[in-house]
């Protein structure tokens, strides 16, 4: 897509950059992702929903403006989004309506490190084990983007309670 290259400046110092296209061709390929894992995570009844609005779009166009957005916080217990930018965190906030506690160990991974790229996925795992927020059967999602362009998922269910961390 290139829209994230890397390459000399003119003053031949080597890095990486952006084409403002890339938020659009983020948006797409996080949807595609999303279109992919809703249907093995997500409840029948978001299923359900999800289905009868695509099916009334398509058969009343005019009359039905958007999709139906699954509410993943029904099979998701905590989320680790991919800390690239604050726009980024914002975006898959609104976007998933998650609250400002589901994207909290994201924001404060982007705060604490930085763009730490695909990594900061693990960061904010800690993040939220460390403040003892993870019980045995809950489901933590993580939710990486890179170039070229990828956005990959995974989904893990924790095995036991961790405890909070007393250095944290």
């Amino acid at each position: 897509f290139r829209c994230v290259q890397q390459g000399d400046d003119e003053n031949g110092k080597t890095g990486v950059s952006l084409s403002k296209d890339i938020t659009d061709v983020a948006g797409r390929t996080v949807k595609k992702n999303i279109a992919t894992l809703g249907p093995l995570i997500l409840p029948l009844s978001e299923k359900l929903l999800f289905f009868v609005t695509f099916m009334g779009k398509k058969l009343f166009k005019d009359k039905i403006k958007h999709y139906y957005v699954p509410d993943f916080k029904l099979a998701i217990d905590h989320f680790c989004i991919h800390a690239g930018g604050r726009a980024v965190i914002d975006v898959l906030e609104k976007n998933l309506a998650l609250a400002p506690i589901d994207v909290e160990a994201s924001r404060s991974t982007l705060h604490r490190f930085g763009n730490t790229s695909s990594s900061s996925i693990w960061y904010e795992l800690a993040y939220i084990e460390a403040k003892g927020r993870m019980k045995k059967g809950n489901k933590v999602w993580q939710i990486a983007l890179g170039s070229g362009f990828k956005c990959n998922s995974a989904v893990w269910v924790a095995l036991n309670n961790v405890k909070a961390s007393t250095n944290s």
